[in-house]
């Protein structure tokens, strides 16, 4: 959008017929960014990666990895050779299995993952509901921002018609 040489206020009134107080906040700045000719802001992608610390990256990393169908094949080849491993297969050797069935050191090291992942992964997801969040108000943003700028256009084909018509009716007026 071009920049205007009117206030929020006035854009308001004249494009929403209401007081500035009238409307919300989310309103009333998009109001201030069309008077002040400001573009729109980062994106939720890029808004969300400016705030982001080591922890909510590595709680993104953790996320993704631990949500994936390569963890859960790669998760059960572990946990199928932890089995093997710990059965006969080390008899053979002339070793004892270090975890033998029903398998309680695998049980602990299992329940361990459980209770630090789940919490990363909730982090993470806490994360894009914050992004989806920003993602909203964006959205928000620029709806209301096209409809401002149709109501303006619209204004400005009345007026043009308007102009149109006076012309028209002035010469009708010379003619007779």
């Amino acid at each position: 959008m071009q920049h205007t040489d009117l206030t929020p206020e006035q854009l308001c009134e004249e494009l929403l017929g209401r007081k500035l107080a009238d409307v919300d906040a989310e309103e009333r700045r998009v109001l201030q960014r069309i008077a002040s000719g400001q573009v729109m802001g980062p994106d939720a992608q890029e808004e969300a990666a400016l705030h982001a610390g080591f922890g909510d990256r590595l709680a993104d990393r953790v996320a993704a990895v631990g949500g994936s169908w390569g963890f859960i094949i790669a998760f059960g080849v572990v946990l199928f050779g932890w089995m093997l491993v710990n059965s006969r297969v080390l008899e053979q050797f002339g070793l004892h299995p270090f975890d033998a069935y029903p398998y309680i050191f695998l049980n602990l090291m299992l329940s361990m993952l459980a209770a630090v992942q789940a919490p990363v992964i909730m982090m993470s997801q806490n994360r894009q509901s914050d992004k989806d969040r920003i993602a909203a108000r964006h959205d928000y943003e620029v709806n209301l921002r096209t409809q401002l700028e149709i109501i303006r256009l619209h204004k400005r084909m009345d007026h043009l018609f308007a102009f149109l018509d006076k012309q028209a009716c002035a010469k009708q007026g010379e003619e007779t």
